[in-house]
């Protein structure tokens, strides 16, 4: 079963690997409940690397961690899962040498139907808001997010993209009860307060 909080951890430039796993145990301190490695453009020698500690700090707090398009190096690693965005491996090539779990990126209704038929285990939503995580892509809004709210109910989804502790209510409100967050968490001054806020929201909703 897959919790509510869901971190993205995308290392900074001229973040040490220590600083990284740091901020990273602080946040799983404080409550998050599924770890993912997204680093883009990385060589696979330093995301293995990375990844390993990352993994180790996962199984330290009993959360499953994922891997950021690279079904071949999540293998490797035997992380439990990896998240593919819609130009990856489709789902049914990524399990041809990957047994773990499968996240899917979606951004309109007809990708998360269509990921639902590729049998993936969890969707993500978004991105509600324009973030430079996804420099480019166009904010989908919080209409999408009602809109799984009232179709999506085979799978878990993640509402994904911008989200903060200023607009969460607003996520809350639209039907999310599952987000996924990146700076808010990763970048505040005190990553475990600010997972601990998050966690207690989230569980605060029916």
């Amino acid at each position: 079963m897959l919790g509510r909080l869901y971190l993205v951890v995308t290392p900074r430039p001229g973040w040490s690997f220590a600083e990284t796993l740091d901020r990273t145990e602080r946040a799983l301190a404080g409550g998050v409940e599924v770890l993912q490695l997204r680093a883009k453009d990385w060589e696979a020698r330093p995301t293995l690397d990375l990844g390993e500690r990352m993994l180790s700090l996962a199984r330290r707090y009993g959360v499953p961690f994922f891997l950021n398009d690279r079904p071949d190096l999540a293998a490797l690693l035997g992380a439990h899962g990896v998240h593919l965005g819609q130009g990856d491996l489709t789902p049914q090539e990524a399990r041809r040498f990957f047994p773990g779990m499968v996240g899917r990126s979606t951004h309109a209704p007809e990708q998360a139907l269509k990921a639902l038929e590729e049998g993936v285990d969890y969707l993500s939503i978004g991105p509600v808001w324009e973030t430079p995580t996804k420099p480019g892509r166009p904010a989908v809004g919080l209409g999408y997010v009602r809109w799984a709210q009232e179709h999506l109910r085979e799978k878990p989804w993640y509402a994904i993209g911008g989200i903060t502790s200023e607009n969460l209510e607003a996520v809350l409100e639209a039907g999310a009860r599952r987000v996924v967050v990146v700076r808010a968490i990763l970048d505040a001054p005190d990553p475990e307060r600010a997972a601990r806020f998050f966690r207690e929201r989230l569980y605060g909703v029916a």
